[in-house]
């Protein structure tokens, strides 16, 4: 156990931290020439695509230092405010952590939450300035940024780059010398935390573990402490590239279990592996269930497809622990999932993996958050879908969840930044400059109003310099109020919101304009309409497409054209009654990108 180490690599998005687990990689000789890739650990073709670290990776590596051979365990975790839940799995199960700062950029917000996360778990910080060979670099600028920030000696930073491999053998020699080994009983019962979980097709769900305490062999009968679920262990072993098998695996090590396992109910990250004759006395502590922070329906297009979804959304959920999700039913769309997501961007991962890992085709309502309604007996109702929400005369009041939002920007946008916060009703709380040209905004808002495009719009008005990351605090009273879409008189559920009444009525307006231009025109005038209960707050009509009736009277009296007219008005009248409008997939998705 001496010689195993343990550590993951935290940074802000676009930091660098895969590129300089390749070099990594490359300098210790875990992976021949032929395997080298760019962002070799990124292996999803999202992620190569996007250049972001959607899942966590775990590889081991073997180093000798003075002629003592050590194992590196590394984990690669994500550096998006929405995968912080990856983040936090990854840090449970090392000992020490990299954190890569942009040698051009500075501390960037998240890196600032990642940090707080592995110090939480009194992880060993070795603080990295990467990019070193950018001509944009500012080595001395962000050196006292991580000084003020951690407090660590300003010669222990090491300077780095993922592009030329500078400083890599100087990052290997402080893992080996600053990060403690792990620290256990090989003699004890055996106590093996899951930190992943991954879904193949033929063997089953593999687990990814950490022994914390005692020994596992191949074939031993195991047991999932929170599930009471037992299996054997088929396959052991650790993770390179690829799996390498072991007979025996001792504590402080990291690896996989391999027992035919089917169904994703019956693993549960964080859930605690031992033995069947000889368990461990209680399970691993300190692990949270995830808390989704936006919800919304997912449908498939076709509704036969529905078991499919479901298997498909199973197996997702193996390969993200972060998804939740419940059935449930629309008038509008049939069948489907009421789901709960990290943030807008794990929603889009989530539905652009459905269509190309299990090939579905599926329709995605408006995100909301979860609010509590109280009713005026005095019960609380948690409202993820506007359809739940108890009727107006019942309802006493809605708490929405609040959030403090931490921006950090340079000081030239600041007016702006300020401004998006407080459109978004949001309430200034502090303020400090951490350099003279760099400052941090703190927030209480509404998490209802960052759900939208806030992340986008941050984006633009800084330039791409703002870096934003939140936390939720608690519960307060809203004046919420239900907007309702209406087409031709009926109420089209899919479409419906919860929204604060200051924004429902240009919110109401500008939905019914999209819509207008969306919807394919009929034989008939559509009537698109937004409400508020029952008053009608906007509208917009589709005109029908019409045939000119008159075109063959030509002269003659005037009575002879209006009895054709009217003749053609009763056949619409009819028509309105009998025809229904579809609905087509773009709308739905227009909502969500209504500015």
């Amino acid at each position: 156990m001496e010689q195993i180490r343990n550590f993951c690599i935290i940074a802000h998005i676009d930091h660098g931290k895969s590129t300089l687990a390749d070099r990594l990689l490359e300098s210790t000789h875990t992976l021949s020439d032929r395997e080298l890739k760019d962002q070799v650990l990124d292996s999803m073709d999202l992620e190569r695509e996007r250049g972001i670290t959607i899942k966590s990776h775990a590889i081991q590596m073997k180093y000798v230092y003075n002629d003592i051979p050590y194992t590196l365990n590394l984990i690669d975790t994500p550096g998006h405010v929405d995968f912080s839940y990856e983040v936090s799995r990854s840090i449970k199960a090392c000992e020490g952590a990299l954190l890569i700062i942009d040698s051009t950029q500075g501390i960037q917000a998240q890196t600032i939450s990642n940090l707080y996360l592995a110090i939480e778990h009194d992880l060993e910080i070795i603080p990295v300035l990467n990019k070193m060979d950018m001509p944009s670099a500012m080595p001395e600028e962000v050196k006292d940024q991580i000084v003020d920030l951690i407090g660590c000696d300003r010669n222990s930073i090491i300077e780095a780059s993922g592009k030329t491999g500078m400083g890599v053998e100087q990052i290997l020699h402080d893992i080996v010398n600053k990060i403690p080994p792990p620290v256990g009983d090989p003699k004890a019962p055996l106590q093996a935390l899951i930190f992943d979980s991954v879904f193949d097709p033929y063997r089953g769900i593999n687990v990814y573990f950490k022994i914390m305490n005692g020994t596992i062999r191949k074939g031993d009968l195991v047991k999932f402490v929170n599930t009471e679920r037992e299996y054997d262990a088929d396959e052991i072993g650790v993770l390179k590239l690829v799996k390498m098998p072991r007979d025996e695996m001792q504590c402080g090590n990291v690896g996989y279990l391999i027992s035919g396992i089917k169904s994703a109910r019956e693993v549960k990250v964080g859930d605690t592996i031992t033995h069947v004759e000889r368990p461990c006395e209680k399970a691993i502590t300190g692990y949270e269930e995830v808390k989704p922070m936006v919800f919304a329906g997912i449908y498939p297009v076709d509704t036969d497809d529905y078991e499919d979804l479901r298997t498909a959304m199973e197996k997702l959920q193996l390969n993200d622990a972060s998804l939740t999700f419940l059935p449930e039913s629309s008038a509008a769309l049939g069948f489907g999932f009421r789901c709960g997501f990290l943030g807008l961007l794990h929603m889009e991962i989530v539905q652009e993996r459905l269509d190309r890992e299990f090939n579905m085709d599926v329709i995605t309502t408006v995100p909301n958050v979860s609010y509590r309604a109280y009713t005026s007996k005095g019960e609380m109702k948690e409202v993820h879908n506007p359809s739940g929400l108890p009727e107006h005369k019942v309802l006493d009041h809605i708490e929405e969840p609040f959030i403090s939002a931490s921006v950090i920007t340079k000081a030239d946008f600041i007016g702006q930044v300020m401004n998006l916060c407080i459109e978004k009703r949001g309430e200034l709380k502090n303020q400090v400059y951490l350099t003279s040209n760099r400052v941090e905004v703190t927030f209480d808002m509404p998490l209802a109003e960052i759900v939208f495009d806030f992340y986008d719009k941050l984006k633009s008005i800084s330039k791409g310099y703002a870096s934003f990351d939140y936390h939720t605090t608690d519960y307060r009273p809203a004046k919420l109020v239900r907007l309702d879409i209406l087409l031709n008189g009926e109420m089209v559920d899919a479409l419906s919101s919860l929204i604060h009444i200051d924004n429902a009525y240009t919110f109401g307006k500008r939905i019914c304009e999209k819509l207008k231009e969306l919807i394919p025109r009929q034989q008939f005038d559509i009537a698109i309409q937004a409400a508020i209960g029952a008053k009608i707050i906007a509208r917009e009509t589709v005109k029908a497409v019409r045939k000119d009736v008159t075109a063959k009277c030509y002269g003659g009296d005037i009575t002879r054209k209006r009895k054709l007219l009217e003749k053609q008005k009763k056949g619409k009248r009819r028509m309105r009654q009998v025809g229904n409008v579809e609905v087509p997939q773009s709308a739905f998705m227009a909502v969500l990108k209504l500015d």
